[in-house]
């Protein structure tokens, strides 16, 4: 298949070694030009850990050269980059024409669902709760290193009725790993790396901004292990109060990483002394605090708000990230204004995210 990537970073890079690895025709777009400026001069991926691959991939110099004739649109960028490059995928995508966006965050699928309904085109949004694998792109612009693919994911797709072309064709392009949850709802409380990353960074935060090096998983200490796990209770419980089921924290670390269940601490420290535990970022100028802030503990909130479960954790981890970077955080998100989420019932929310915007 010709799969389009819209994104240039270590997941975009790392998700068409994986598909040309496997015999398919990945095309990556960077919105900005600068992210596959070397590729596109060299045309030659390499990745290396655990996807291995070395070869050609495709690069477009536009958005609607990448999706044009494209089989699969895959969205794989930041959230903050999200609603400029839905606007203008909106322009180029054809009745359909399926879209994965890699990973879901703060109802982006719903914004995507509302500009093609007015422009009166019909097709499958599969979201994934997380991303197919975790990695780091190299200074060269041409490689990536893959740190792990994970043995699960969750997604689901709007219109909920389109779920089992979705499963066929994940499934057809990255494995048996996918499962399918309850709705865009479920997948909106399934992205598990905002709290887990909130626990991090803020009880790390003066080793990313005296720039060192730490290792991630080593310093998931017994104390950010706790916390991880007393926020995980949170959105846990706002998803059975919607009548949902959602993996634990645990289970996500379990399946990820293929480490054995235990304690988040304790599978963070494994991850450590098998060499796969990452390391944590080296600057607040991050998107543990600058994406996953804004478009992941925000909608968490305004979920709590709207189920009458207060996650009064998320929120004070937005307020202490605002105050500690002296920045308006929850402004950054200039996706659920639009959206205008909070007025509706907990019922008309689970139906929205079941059939999305009609045409």
């Amino acid at each position: 298949m010709r799969i389009a990537i819209l994104g240039a970073g270590s997941i975009a890079f790392g998700m068409a070694a994986f598909l040309a690895e496997a015999g398919h025709m990945p095309v990556l777009w960077s919105p900005s030009g600068k992210g596959t400026e070397a590729l596109a001069g060299k045309g030659h991926l390499v990745a290396s850990g655990s996807v291995s691959y070395s070869g050609p991939v495709g690069v477009a110099s536009t958005c609607g050269d990448a999706v044009s004739g494209a089989d699969v649109v895959i969205v794989a960028l930041p959230a903050n980059g999200h609603r400029a490059v839905f606007d203008m995928l909106s322009a180029h995508l054809k009745e359909g024409q399926p879209v994965i966006i890699s990973s879901h965050s703060s109802f982006g699928a719903l914004y995507l669902s509302r500009r093609l309904a007015e422009q009166g085109i019909s097709l499958p949004i599969i979201v994934w709760g997380t991303t197919l694998l975790t990695g780091r792109r190299q200074p060269d612009g041409v490689s990536v290193s893959v740190n792990t693919v994970r043995q699960k994911v969750d997604f689901a797709t709007l219109p909920k009725a389109a779920a089992e072309e979705g499963n066929t064709l994940c499934t057809t392009l990255f494995g048996d790993r996918f499962v399918e949850r309850e709705g865009l709802l479920a997948i909106a409380l399934s992205n598990l790396n905002p709290q887990n990353h909130l626990g991090i960074a803020l009880l790390n935060l003066t080793r990313m901004e005296k720039g060192e090096t730490w290792g991630q998983g080593e310093h998931v200490t017994p104390a950010v292990g706790h916390l991880i796990e007393a926020l995980d209770a949170e959105r846990l419980a706002i998803a059975a109060s919607f009548g949902l089921t959602v993996k634990t924290v645990r289970e996500h670390f379990s399946q990820s990483f293929h480490v054995p269940m235990g304690s988040v601490s304790q599978m963070n420290q494994l991850m450590h002394s098998e060499g796969r535990g990452g390391y944590g970022p080296a600057t607040t100028d991050s998107r543990y605090i600058l994406e996953d802030v804004p478009f992941g503990l925000l909608p968490t909130v305004l979920l709590g708000r709207i189920a009458g479960r207060p996650a009064i954790l998320h929120e004070a981890g937005i307020r202490m990230f605002a105050a500690a970077i002296d920045r308006d955080l929850e402004a950054d998100n200039d996706l659920l204004s639009d959206l205008s989420l909070g007025a509706l019932t907990p019922s008309a929310l689970k139906a929205l995210c079941s059939e999305g915007f009609s045409i």
